[in-house]
């Protein structure tokens, strides 16, 4: 039976694969037989306040009380999990896919999402055929709003600020999701000139376009200023330098990472990063004299190898950054800390950036009929390690199973642009092949 929580959560099309039955089971199943409270939020899809109330019923149901944060960044939630001790936090939403899709995480009571064993829990008794413990009377929850969540979350972040942004002129992409409030008011409350694009969502035009996925509608729009985009919760960062050049996840950790080391501040000379890292990244570290610990893709097991190594910095190439203070991944709180480097340094980003060259990687998204057959594909194994003897140790072969979608990843880095896309494009054959690929499958 195919796992309903992938690597975020648990994601699927709109009142189709995720309806409010599953939400709200979800949620009952978390609290079933446990005593507690629970905090949720949503990014601006139109499905988000449907889905939301159905976790809030699910969660009722248990004997939860619910408080509704509304709409608001993932960062908030975690946030305000752990301020108001709330058992769990919920976000709902499907972070950077389109508007249609809509997505459930749960977080602990520390704030950080649940590792694989609590989620396989919650799982196993939402399918389970048991009894729900009896709860009625007044043991049933009840449902109380926050009006003055996003106020909180903002003030918390200002208050953690080590620099003003007076002087900074920055566009931020809000992608018309949980961002569209929160972003404009932390960075003009810091001091920067502020002007904010996408930020008036209609409940499904969140990333379209725009965003943390598309920074090149960015690109056009920084005219000499820096950019920040933000996906659809507003857990991922992307930068656009003042020349219009996207400055990703990788980028903005080796600016965090030397500023950081410079000032004795990067616990342990250590940085926690994902297989997806750019061989560039991985060079950079070296050239710092750090230390790169490699994880999975997924923040939270950046995040699982943060506290086991006691590092200060992890993250992703996709815009997901983790500092050791937080417990999941937050794209203003990431913005902020990119900002207050230039501002310490009255470097631009243009020269900052510089710290890390990219090899160019292509990546290729192979929709398959039975990805779980990747481990055991021996002909796809044999052809990766080929191409990695022909790379040498100037390139990289990477290619594993997406952990939310019917696809398989294929990604090389190469010096040459041009030799990276043929060994993908070959390896690509080799999966569909053996895989059951789609016609017009690749991205």
């Amino acid at each position: 039976m195919k796992r309903l929580f992938g690597t975020d959560g648990v994601r699927g099309l709109a009142n189709v694969e995720l309806t409010t039955e599953m939400a709200f089971g979800l949620a009952r199943s978390a609290g079933d037989g446990r005593v507690g409270t629970a905090v949720v939020g949503r990014d601006t899809r139109r499905s988000g306040q449907m889905l939301a109330a159905a976790v809030q019923a699910g969660f009722n149901a248990a004997g939860f009380d619910t408080t509704d944060l509304g709409i608001i960044p993932v960062g908030a939630v975690s946030e305000l999990t752990r301020a108001t001790n709330a058992t769990f936090g919920v976000m709902v939403s499907a972070s950077h896919n389109p508007a249609a899709d809509n997505g459930i995480k749960f977080f602990g009571p520390d704030g950080a999402k649940l590792d694989d064993e609590r989620e396989a829990s919650i799982e196993g008794r939402y399918r389970s055929d048991a009894p729900w413990a009896e709860v009625q009377g007044e043991d049933v929850g009840i449902q109380v709003p926050m009006p003055d969540a996003l106020d909180r979350y903002v003030s918390r972040l200002e208050s953690q600020a080590d620099y003003r942004l007076a002087g900074i002129s920055v566009v931020l992409d809000c992608a018309n999701g949980a961002a569209f409030r929160a972003a404009p008011e932390l960075f003009r409350r810091l001091g920067a000139d502020v002007e904010a694009i996408n930020a008036e969502p209609s409940g499904m035009n969140i990333n379209d376009g725009c965003g943390a996925v598309h920074p090149g509608m960015l690109a056009t729009r920084v005219a000499g200023r820096i950019g920040l985009a933000f996906d659809g919760d507003a857990d991922r960062c992307i930068a656009v330098d003042e020349e219009g050049v996207v400055c990703n996840g990788d980028g903005i950790m080796a600016i965090l990472a030397r500023h950081l080391k410079s000032r004795d501040r990067l616990p342990g000379n250590r940085v926690i990063s994902t297989v997806m890292s750019n061989l560039g990244f991985r060079r950079a570290m070296q050239a710092l004299g750090l230390e790169m610990v490699e994880t999975p893709v997924g923040d939270r097991y950046v995040l699982e190898q943060m506290r086991l190594t006691g590092a200060g910095l992890g993250g992703e190439q996709s815009g997901h950054v983790l500092f050791r203070e937080h417990a999941t991944g937050d794209g203003l709180l990431t913005g902020m800390r990119l900002l207050e480097v230039v501002a310490a340094t009255g470097t631009s980003l243009r020269e900052l950036r510089r710290v890390m060259v990219d090899y160019p990687q292509v990546l290729r998204n192979v929709q398959v009929r039975v990805k779980e057959r990747l481990p055991d594909a021996v002909p796809v194994w044999e052809a990766v390690r080929r191409m990695e003897k022909r790379l040498g140790d100037q390139g990289r072969v990477l290619v594993r199973a997406s952990g939310t979608e019917p696809l398989v990843r294929v990604m090389v880095e190469a010096r040459e642009g041009h030799e990276a896309a043929a060994i993908a494009d070959d390896l690509v054959l080799v999966v569909r092949r053996e895989l059951g690929g789609v016609a017009g499958d690749l991205g």
